[in-house]
């Protein structure tokens, strides 16, 4: 396996290509994993005392949540980019929308009492959405993500940290994910934000929103776009439309969500007319945008 990585990062030195690890589960992990069962006190959880409350359903999938205020759990997390970094000649790393907390969690036993300890002993509201708790909760992770920044610049000083988060409103009401202001404060030097939409007018409207254009502004923003899943794929004409409006509105690249659909033929369609539309809408190589010539906030350690 060692090996094997090794070769995909020479491989894509050959061909002029990026390097970039998507970590895509974030703090979510399977609620069967050695990881959840060794460690039960790193999870956090919903209100109530029953088993259910530490889980939450991703399809056919049950996941349970690691509690990223726990320092246990940002010292793990904090120990794989390391090693990551130290190991890899990577160009940077991509966080996910996962890298959250869905807003009904934070009613774990720690982090109760560490909202205690900040609030005169006042409990978390029972309300999820309640503001204040909302927001403390938030600035808790936009704090651990300038821990993680630090982290990967200390051993690479050129690579990039990524992320592809949902649109902004959406990520911070129901995942607690601030990453607007990841972004003025400098941690985000690369977004790619999940715009998976199954029309061309919704498409556009959610590229205008304002904390969009505001990054696209200060550092290279693409657009993901959503090329099927595995039941419902996506039609190529779709995809070329959303496509060529992302490009036409400014926006520094596209990409696709997952690899495999962007295969799958929909009704009406051949595999070659996929191919050849996907060799029309790439017919040339351009370079990789650079945060380094785009203008954004400086970042002030401390």
């Amino acid at each position: 396996m060692e090996r094997l990585r090794l070769e995909v990062v020479q491989t894509a030195r050959e061909r002029g290509l990026s390097v970039i690890p998507w970590f895509e589960f974030g703090f979510m992990a399977p609620a069967n994993s050695p990881l959840a069962q060794r460690h039960p006190d790193w999870l956090t959880q919903k209100q109530g005392a029953l088993p259910a409350a530490g889980l939450e359903q991703e399809g056919r999938h049950p996941r349970v949540w690691l509690n990223p205020f726990h320092p246990e759990v940002q010292q793990f997390i904090l120990d794989l980019v390391a090693e990551l970094m130290a190991n890899y000649e990577v160009d940077g790393l991509q966080l996910d929308d996962h890298f959250s907390l869905p807003v009904a969690f934070g009613y774990d036993p720690y982090t109760i009492n560490l909202y205690r300890q900040e609030h005169r002993g006042q409990a978390p509201p029972a309300n999820p959405y309640d503001a204040e708790w909302t927001r403390w909760r938030a600035d808790k992770i936009t704090a651990f993500v300038e821990r993680v920044f630090w982290t990967v610049k200390a051993q690479r000083p050129n690579a990039v940290l990524s992320v592809s988060p949902n649109s902004a409103t959406f990520a911070y009401t129901h995942h607690l994910q601030d990453w607007p202001r990841w972004r003025e404060k400098g941690y985000i030097e690369e977004l790619v934000v999940q715009m998976y939409r199954d029309n061309l007018a919704s498409f556009r409207n959610a590229l205008r929103d304002r904390a969009l254009q505001q990054a696209r502004r200060h550092i290279p923003t693409g657009v993901g776009i959503l090329s099927g899943l595995k039941d419902r794929p996506v039609p190529m004409a779709l995809i070329q439309q959303q496509v060529q409006t992302a490009r036409g509105m400014g926006f520094a690249g596209v990409s696709f969500f997952f690899y495999d659909t962007v295969w799958t033929v929909a009704a009406g369609e051949t595999r070659g007319d996929r191919t050849q539309a996907l060799q029309r809408l790439f017919a040339s190589s351009q370079q990789r945008p650079s945060v380094a010539h785009s203008p954004r906030p400086a970042v002030a350690r401390g």
